[in-house]
This record gives structure tokens, sequence and C-alpha cells, in this order.
């Protein structure tokens, strides 16, 4: 089993830095739509039904419409905040939101729920690049809910997959991350492994190594993907199907991916707490105050030149390593990725605002997190295109 992101095509209200904030929009979407429910149900039993799409109250800034909600509008159906659906999200590489995961109020939440089902529930997605994109191939690895476009209408396998216990039990005492709001809080659920037998032995009877475990297998897979020599060999096919996994000839050159691909995971997964990489600044950043940390729009300062980046109008990121930049993910350099998200945006349609700032207030208790963030991001990068510069020479069976 495999699948694609959430999507949810109303990302400005389902989606925030703020936990607190997406609560509080979405507890206002769910009072409106229960009232447009009374208001259709009320018009039907006089007499008065017209047809649903003239009947919709189309006010952006009280409701975003689609089809999973006018379809319970319907049927007359109303809806609960849902709390549990609350949990944390990779929305963008190295950038995440709060969500709120319920599939009245997103357009699909695909195989997930097998995947992530609830906010205990631990694994790790492998998303690569949709087929028929143009972006260039690419993979990331994310043990947070992955969002659609994490990477270009992506495709994701996980290291485990879930399956909900038929009898209640006490391993999961908040319940399951999809579950209605009514549901029972102690259903628990089954892991088994994403891997199949039959696919780990199509690898230990080749090299005649049954010390080689699903997770190794894993790994290898992840390493494997991120070798150039494999991007530009089947660039083609890439843009056209999703990667098959061959067998290196080396049973050396297999471990050497598998033990590349827990280093990259363990850099990608936990970026934020990373080494920021060591950059002086014209102004001592313990001098400065937590609002100077502020960040609304980051920039190159001249156009062409990538060395500087303008933070904010106090702090500017000079002497960056512009080898930083060759880590291309989902089209575009980690860097830049960051460059783009730590920001302050308004949705034009709602007037909803959406300020990484608060992420890094409210759910990191950072200030600096925007700066630490890039920073750990340059880390990254560079730490990222060592490992895959020192792969070894795709020699395939």
């Amino acid at each position: 089993m495999y699948s694609n992101g959430i999507i949810t095509s109303r990302d400005s209200w389902v989606y925030n830095y703020s936990e607190r904030n997406l609560i509080q929009k979405m507890k206002g979407m769910v009072d409106f739509y229960n009232q447009e429910v009374t208001r259709f149900e009320h018009d039907y039993i006089k007499g008065q039904h017209q047809n649903l799409e003239d009947f919709l109250n189309r006010d952006s800034s009280k409701i975003s419409w689609g089809v999973n909600l006018k379809n319970n509008l319907a049927k007359f159906k109303l809806q609960r905040f849902n709390q549990k659906a609350v949990c944390q999200s990779l929305y963008r590489p190295f950038t995440k939101q709060w969500l709120y995961a319920d599939k009245n109020f997103n357009h699909s939440l695909y195989s997930m729920p097998n995947i992530f089902p609830s906010s205990l529930a631990e694994n790790i997605v492998i998303c690569v690049t949709g087929r028929g994109e143009t972006v260039g191939f690419s993979t990331l690895i994310s043990n947070k809910l992955p969002n659609y476009h994490l990477i270009a209408t992506g495709q994701c396998f996980p290291l485990y997959l879930y399956e909900a216990n038929t009898t209640p039990t006490q391993t999961n005492p908040q319940g399951g991350l999809f579950d209605e709001p009514n549901a029972p809080t102690t259903t628990g659920y089954t892991r088994r492994d994403a891997i199949t037998d039959a696919g780990l032995k199509h690898f230990t009877d080749f090299y005649q190594d049954q010390s080689i475990s699903k997770e190794d297998l894993f790994y290898y897979i992840y390493g494997l993907l991120h070798s150039i020599e494999y991007k530009t060999k089947y660039a083609d096919n890439l843009t056209k199907e999703l990667p098959r996994i061959p067998r290196v000839k080396k049973l050396a050159d297999f471990w050497a991916f598998s033990q590349a691909g827990r280093k990259l995971a363990e850099l990608h997964i936990n970026y934020e707490t990373v080494k920021p990489y060591p950059l002086s600044f014209e102004v001592a950043l313990d001098t400065l105050s937590n609002t100077d940390f502020y960040v609304k729009q980051m920039k190159f300062a001249k156009k062409g030149d990538k060395s500087t980046v303008i933070y904010n109008s106090k702090i500017t990121i000079k002497n960056i390593p512009v080898a930083a930049f060759d880590y291309v993910v989902n089209g575009k350099p980690a860097l830049e990725w960051v460059m783009e998200r730590q920001a302050v945006t308004t949705h034009k349609d709602s007037g909803i605002v959406n300020d990484a700032n608060d992420w890094a207030i409210e759910t990191m208790n950072n200030p600096r997190y925007p700066l630490e963030l890039f920073l750990r991001v340059i880390t990254v990068s560079l730490e990222t295109m060592e490992i895959v510069n020192g792969l070894p020479k795709l020699e395939i069976e």
C-alpha cells in the first residue's frame, strides 16, 4: 500500500502555523456550516427547496465549500469540531504546519488513515515525485502527515501500516486521528510491516544474507533514490511511472546505500535539531530582543547572488556557502523552500493570515526559529550533498 499526501482543496482554512488560530477558524467554519444545514433543511420542509448551488452562502470569510461539504449539506448532515483531527503535518519541504485532518473538511485523505492513524502512531514515509510531473524527480522522507504537494503530487511509501483493532484496547487512549468526534476513545491499532516478506526475500536470496531486515531495505531504497546516477539513467522512466527498485550487484554496495539512506533520513526528519551552520553576523544576535527575529519574507540581497539573504530590517545573513543551494527537492533548493515559507501571508479571498512566526513562538517556544531553521537547513543541505556524492557507482545485476 502507498498513498498520495493529503489534499484539502482549502489549505488556507485547514492549515496554519498557529494551532490556536487553526482551531478558532475551524470551529467558526463548522458553526457556519451547521447554520447553513439548518437553513437548508428549514427551506426544504417548507417546500422552498431550491438548487443547492443557488442556495449556498459563498461568503469566503466564513466557509470554503467543496464537494464533501456540499454532499453533506444536501443530506442535512451536521458536523462537530473534532479536536483529535488537529495534528502536525509536513506541508512543504522543511516546513511544518498544524493541520485539521478531517474527511469532511479535506478533499481526500487517501490511504493516510492506514499510515498515520493517530497522533501516537509512529511511522515514516518515503515520498517521491508523482507521475507526469516536470519538476524533476526527487524524494523526501517524513514522520509527519505529508501534504499532496510536499513532493509534486507525490506518492508516499510507508515503513509500517496500521489496522484498527476490532476489540477496544487501551493501547491508544487518545483514539484515532481520523475518528469521528464521538468515536470511542480506546480504539487501538495493530502495526505491521509495509514491505512484504516476498519483497525482502527478493533481496536476501540474491545477496545470500539473511541479516538484511525490512528496515535495512527501506533505507536502501531511500539511499538509492538519491543517487544522481540512478536519477540520470532513469530520468525518462521517472516522469512516467513510479520508481522501480533494482538490486545492485554487490552486497557491499547494498549496505553502502542502506547506511547512506539512514544518514539522509536522520538529517531530513530531524532537520529542526541539527547543528546550525556557523555564520557570523554584523550585529551580535544575543543583543537582540525576541521581536527582532520576526520575519515577514526573506529575500536575496542582490539578483544572481545567493551568498547574502536579507532576513529582516535588522538581520542580514552573509557568506552563505553557495554549495548549500545544490540540494534540490521538489523543484527548488531546500534553502529556498525555507525562504519562501518562513513568511507572513494573507489569503486573498478569506482574509486568513498565516504567520510562520506563530509556529516559532507557540509550537517551538523560540522566536529565533525561522533564522535558526535557515542555518540548520544549510547544514542539512551540505551534509546531504556530501552523502549523495559519496554513494557507490550504480552497478545493477
